[in-house]
Order: structure tokens, then sequence, then C-alpha cells
């Protein structure tokens, strides 16, 4: 199942050591949830409520300050850590968040301060050494990144991503013979691991290599599907095989995964345009101009483009607002005098001529002996004469990439994701993709919506999408207008019901779970009550099972000073506390099981109780009983994609590999694209 790693950070919470109110865990707590759960702007508001009632505590700065760098407020984020060390000055994650912040906005001295500060708390912190060897790179400080990667190595010998790292490191120095004996090192290491074929490909295309670091692209997609690093790379890899049509079509598929991928619009455009594709050609830099107005080099391209297809009047307008921001370019100025000239403004199209001379002219006695052959330019480079050069991601913006994803959002292992396919809910928003299946309909559904007739259309989804500020507001206002209602009549089934919904997305889930039930008391025939009741129990499930999980007691007591064990532990013995956990996880997982098997018996037909009843056997081990639910949910609904995907990921845990293979494959027919990288994994092996 799916692991979040800054969900370590919950555990924490026992080391606060200043006892607050429960309305004031109760909010924390609900902020929480909205933070695992991605609602940051939510749960910035619950964290605020905190704040102003308690401004001494440390935890709501924390939080606050990891959802604020989810959101890309990295100074908000510095500010809220510090507010948070000033009030704990022991919290070792908190030097953590503070440093990635920094690093984000370039100040990479405090950041190596902040990381080394942390490393005091915690020395063999793995991300904490990652980002600091990171941050002087950034820096630099080569020497001094070397030795921290060999210390996170001396830590953590066998982690794939240190070899890629240094890697990196012999490579920024041009030393392609120790970065690919690291390569190999890493490949030893963990060969299933997509980055590692990516970061060969980068040292094969670096010695000009081009059919290798075609070669191991490939891998690297096959591994890793839905990664559009690696579709870009290898469109640049076929340009510069001269397979120009191979090149745009992976830009093409960029696209068809990221509409609004600028570097792979622009990309397509320039190779569309030495096609002759010249009308399409101006579609894609009208994207990328979509999305950045100020693409002087994008808005230069398509004014060439618009003179080839005969609009000059177009052509000079987009040139003229170059040449306003690059007036030293001569060029552009023999472009536009050519333009008026065609447009009969030839004392304009003379004027243009003799200014791009003299230009010209002074350039020539200065100009620096360039002997670069390269066809490309990094995509903060806004060089206008390298207006024809197709465009790679800035090395900056990659290093990023490899140290801020300690607290950005649900992290996942940066390998094929093996997880279940999530279980699915009813609510009102959902976070669409336009690569995997969704939009699925079901009767008992649309006659709900049809009874309710709420304000918003609910549906079935496992793909939740976080809210909006405006959302929020209108959940809380929704909240109280349900409120009157069941003042009025105690026994309003639809307010109750509504009143659930809202509590549940805005992640109060205690509190979403009462009117469930008080919903269920009312009216025991409601099968979609026990649905979401059950889904909402599984949320509370899955967050109490990472924060009991991730950092034991006594791990907190070594690594914060001045801690206190038996505030920790509430006096009782280790083994105490872990029996405690696990009876309270069964006693959970019961209640969630008798939910859906409550609504499998009131609608047989509902598929997808079936398969979220599997997923939470499939969490127990149980796959026998997980594939005999995926069954009947695929019997009812049969081009169920992630049914399919569950089932084969069951059947490969029992053994059953042929018929497993065939479920993912069958599930990557149906839209399941990660089913792929894991089918070349195992028959791979």
């Amino acid at each position: 199942m799916k692991k979040i790693l800054f969900f370590i950070l919950i555990s924490l919470k026992s080391i606060f050591l200043i006892q607050s109110q429960i309305n004031t865990d109760r909010v924390i707590n609900i902020g929480r949830n909205a933070l695992y759960l991605e609602d940051y702007i939510l749960s910035i508001q619950y964290f605020n409520q905190v704040i102003k009632a308690k401004p001494y505590l440390a935890e709501p700065y924390f939080y606050r300050a990891i959802a604020k760098y989810n959101l890309d407020d990295f100074k908000g984020a510095e500010t809220d850590a510090t507010l948070c060390l000033e009030r704990n000055q022991f919290l070792f994650k908190a030097y953590e968040l503070r440093g990635a912040a920094k690093q984000n906005t370039e100040d990479y001295a405090g950041a190596i301060e902040d990381y080394s500060k942390g490393l005091e708390f915690n020395p063999e912190n793995r991300q904490l050494l990652v980002n600091k060897s990171i941050a002087q790179m950034q820096k630099k400080d080569y020497d001094e990144a070397e030795q921290d990667i060999n210390l996170l190595l001396k830590y953590h010998p066998q982690y794939t991503r240190a070899y890629l790292l240094r890697s990196a490191l012999h490579l920024e120095q041009k030393d392609t013979i120790s970065a690919m004996e690291d390569i190999n090192k890493a490949m030893s290491s963990d060969k299933y691991y997509a980055p590692v074929y990516d970061q060969r490909a980068i040292i094969h295309f670096y010695k000009g290599e081009y059919k290798d670091a075609f070669s191991d692209l490939n891998e690297a997609i096959r591994l890793e599907p839905k990664n559009v690093l690696y579709y870009i790379r290898r469109g640049l890899v076929r340009y510069y095989m001269e397979d120009l049509r191979g090149a745009m079509s992976d830009y093409d598929i960029v696209i068809s995964m990221d509409e609004k991928n600028g570097i792979a619009h622009f990309n397509r455009g320039l190779l569309r345009a030495q096609v002759g594709d010249d009308n399409n050609a101006i579609l894609d830099f009208d994207v990328v101009l979509q999305q950045e107005p100020d693409n002087y080099i994008a808005l230069y391209n398509r004014g060439l483009l618009k003179e080839q297809t005969g609009d000059n009047k177009g052509a000079l307008q987009d040139i003229n607002r170059v040449l306003d921001e690059y007036h030293g370019y001569a060029t552009g100025y023999y472009i536009r005098s050519e333009l008026k000239r065609k447009l009969r403004d030839v004392k304009g199209a003379e004027k243009d001529y003799w200014y791009a001379y003299d230009l010209q002219q002074k350039a020539n006695k200065n100009l620096p002996v360039n002997n670069s052959n390269t066809k490309t330019r990094e995509e903060s480079d806004k060089t206008i004469e390298k207006f024809n050069r197709l465009v790679v991601y800035d090395k900056a913006q990659e290093e990023k990439s490899k140290y801020d994803n300690e607290f950005r959002g649900r992290v996942q292992d940066k390998k094929v994701a093996v997880d279940l396919e999530s279980p699915f809910i009813i609510t009102y928003y959902e976070k669409l993709d336009g690569v995997e299946h969704s939009g699925y309909y079901d009767r008992s559904l649309d006659d709900l919506n049809k009874k309710m007739k709420f304000r918003l259309k609910m549906v079935l989804t496992n793909a939740e999408a976080p809210l909006t500020d405006d959302q929020v507001t209108s959940h809380f206002h929704s909240i109280d207008e349900f409120s009157a209602l069941i003042d009025k009549n105690p026994e309003n089934i639809n307010a109750y019901f509504g009143r659930a919904m809202d509590f549940m997305v805005l992640q109060d889930l205690s509190t979403s779970i009462e009117d469930y039930t008080k919903v269920i008391n009312l009216d025991p025939t409601f099968a979609l009550a026990y649905f979401n009741r059950a889904m909402v129990r599984y949320k509370q499930f899955k967050i109490i099972d990472y924060t009991e999980e991730s950092i034991p007691a006594e791990e907190i007591n070594t690594n914060i000073k001045g801690s206190n064990s038996s505030q920790i532990s509430s006096g009782k013995s280790k083994e105490a506390v872990v029996q405690a956990q696990e009876k309270k996880k069964i006693y959970e997982y019961e209640l969630i099981i008798r939910d859906y098997d409550q609504v499998i018996k009131l609608n047989p037909k509902f598929a997808f109780a079936y398969f979220n009843r599997g997923n939470m056997s499939a969490l127990r081990k149980d796959f026998k009983s997980a594939v005999l639910d995926y069954n009947e949910a695929i019997r009812i609904e049969p081009e169920f994609a992630e049914a399919y995907f569950n089932r084969g990921l069951a059947r490969l845990s029992l053994g059953d590999n042929e018929r497993g293979l065939a479920d993912l494959s069958k599930a990557g027919e149906l839209g399941i694209v990660n089913a792929y990288g894991i089918i070349k994994r195992m028959t791979s092996e």
C-alpha cells in the first residue's frame, strides 16, 4: 500500500510536551487528515485556528509549513519552520523542512546549515544526507558533496539513489568513467529502478552514444511509463539521431499525458516547422504563449512561421514585441525590415535595415569565438539567438526533484508503483487523469443524486481532488444549512447524509462517521451510507496506521533531546502498547468489513463494494479472499480496469503468475498504464 514519507512526522506528535485541550487536539487531527489527503489549503485553515488559539504550540506551525511547502510558498514554509523551531529547537524534521524551503529559493548555504543541524540529532538520516549533498553540488562544493555521499553509502550501502547521486556528481565534474562505475553499482543494487537507466542514458548522450542512450530510455519508459521526463529526453535523443518523426511522436505522448507541457509543445513546434508543417507548428507555439505570454523565443518563432504562411501583419505584431525586449538583436530588425517592405512601409523598412546593419557592424568587432555545436538550450536560457534550439529542463530544476520530495505530497516509491489501485468513494470532486480510466456509472448513485438534489453532483471515484479555498468556504456554509434543517427535523435523513458528505470532504472524519451512523440508524437500508462510512473509517484506519508505525518511541527518545519516555508511552511497556495498537487495528478492520458486507447484502450488484472489500483483504495479506471479491467486481463490471489490476497483483502474490500477468495486461489495455511496467519487471526476471 502507498507509503507517505512525510507522515513519519505525525508520530512526532508525542514529543510536543505542552498539553493542549481536547478541542485543539481535534482541530490538529483534522488538519493532519487534510494534509495526509493533500488538501493543503484546507489544512492551513485548520492550523490557523490552532495557532490563533494557542500560538505557543510548535506542532501547528510545523504542519502548516508542510502545507505551504506543497503549495510552493517556500518563504512561508521557511518562516513557519522557524516559528516551530523557536518553540521546539529539538525537532530535526523542522530543520530538514526549512532546509528544503531554503534550497528551493537558492539559499544553499542556509540549507546546508539547517541540514547539518538536523544531522546533529540524527546523524544517519538518509534524506538529510541526500539533501545536504545536493545543496553542496548546487553550491559547487564538490569535495564536500562527495564526502557526504560517501557517508550516506557508509550508513546505507544498498541505497541505489546514493550511487546515482555520486554518478551525477562525477558527471558534473566531466568524469564519465567514474560516473559509469557508479551507475553499474546502482544497477547491481536494483536493475528495475528506472532512474538508473535514465542516468546511464544521460552519460551515453554526453559521450555522443545516442543509440545506447535511446536503448536505456526505452527501458526507463517500460519501467516507469508515466514519467514525461523520459519521453522528453528520448525525443531529444531521436532528434540527435535525425529521427524527427520519432522525436515528434515522443512529444505527442508527453502532451497526451500533460496537455500544457511547455517544453513538449515548444520542441514539437520547432520540429513541425522543420518538416514544413507550419500551421500546426504555430498552434504549438500558441499553447506555449498561453502558458507563458512573455516567452519571447516562442513569440519569435511564431512570428517567423506567420511570415512563412503569409500572415505578415500577425508576424509583424510578434516581431515588434520581441524587439521591444531585445533591442540589440540585429537579425530581428532585418526580419522586421522585410516584413515592413512586404506591407509597403518602405521608409520603416529602410530604417530597420540600416539600424540592423549598424548593430551587426558593432557586434562583429567584439564577437566572441563560439565553438559550441549544441542543438539545445536550457529552459531558463532566454538568449534570443538560440531561438531554433530544442529546450531541455534546467539542471537546477532537475536537481530540485531530488531533494524536495520528502515533504512533497503523497510521495511514492520512485520505482514503478506496485501498490493496489485505491478504493472508491462517493464524493463531489474527482482528480481526473487523461491516461487513467475514470467515469464509472452506477444506477444506485444516479438514483441517489436524483433523490438528494444537492447543489453538487456526487461521483464515484478513487482519485479525490483537494478542495480550493472557495470550496472549503462553501462546505462550511453547507454544514450550517444542514444543521439548521436538522434542528427543525432531527429525523431528516437527507440533511444528515449531506452534512456527513460535507464533513467528509473537509476531512473531519470522526464527525462524518457520526452523521453517517445517524443516517443508518434512521434508515438501515441506506446502502451507500454504509459504503461511505466504510471509506471514511478506512481513511482513519490508514492515518492511524501510519501514525503508529512510523517511528517507535525509543527512536524518538534517541533523536530528540529532552524527551520523556514515560510521557510518550503513558507508563505502559512497549509490548503492551504494540498489542493495544494491533487490537485497535483489528477492531477498525472488522468495522469496515461489516459495512461492506452490509452494502453487498442490500445491493448485491454494487461492484465497488466488492472491489473495496477486496482491497481490505489484500491489506491484511488475505489474497485468496481478495481475488474472490475482485472476481465479483469484474463479473458485474466487465470493464473494471482497477479490479483487473488489483486482481493481477493479488494473483502474483499467490504465485499465480500466468493469470496475474494476464490481468495486468487487461488492466493496461483498459488504461492502467503502470501495469506495463510491472509486466516488464516480472517477465525480465
